[in-house]
């Protein structure tokens, strides 16, 4: 008998070894599409295209393709630590940026509650100890390299969003690469 219950531990054990979640499952599509929804209310549009040009400061796609090649705690990991260096970045002087403050707070809470609710889903969160270094040094870039340098000007933040929302894209095919077929769409 004892023996019996064991093998039925050890089977629902590696039989739920696959990633589940049920905020990931039931919520995630429309934190995402919120996140991106807020985004795209806070475009301005800018007329300077050559700056635009000259201050844009790459993806690490190599990363990406890391993250999307791992294991569903990894790619969640990678997801988490996009959206926390979003939230972080967002919370740099904005007072040239010609946002409503009440839409930006919106964003940053839809983008907390996405990071805090994924990161929840990461059994053992042995992934989140170790932070990329590779994915932080690009959104430092960012700061440094478009905020700083503009003057964290509108057109810098404008650039920002930009780049944000590219990031949060990667973000939501990672995660969505994860959730059922039904839901995936």
């Amino acid at each position: 008998m004892l023996n019996r219950i064991f093998f039925a531990c050890v089977f629902l054990g590696l039989f739920s070894s696959a990633l589940s979640c049920r905020w990931m499952e039931h919520k995630f599509r429309q934190y995402s599409g919120n996140s991106l929804n807020l985004l795209d209310m806070m475009a301005n549009n800018i007329t300077n295209s050559t700056e635009d040009e000259e201050n844009t400061v790459a993806f690490p796609d190599h990363l990406y393709s890391q993250a999307s090649k791992a294991s569903a705690e990894g790619k969640l990991s990678f997801a988490v630590h996009i959206l926390k260096e979003v939230s972080a970045l967002f919370e740099e002087d904005q007072s040239s940026s010609s946002w409503q403050e009440v839409t930006v707070e919106n964003f940053l809470n839809v983008v907390n509650k996405q990071a805090d609710e994924l990161h929840s889903c990461i059994k053992g969160h042995s992934h989140m100890r170790k932070r990329n270094t590779k994915l932080h040094l690009y959104f430092k870039r960012l700061s440094n390299e478009i905020l700083v340098k503009m003057g964290h000007s509108a057109d810098a933040w404008e650039l920002i969003r930009r780049e944000v929302k590219v990031c949060l894209m990667k973000a939501d095919h990672l995660v969505s690469s994860l959730l059922p077929s039904n839901q995936n769409s």
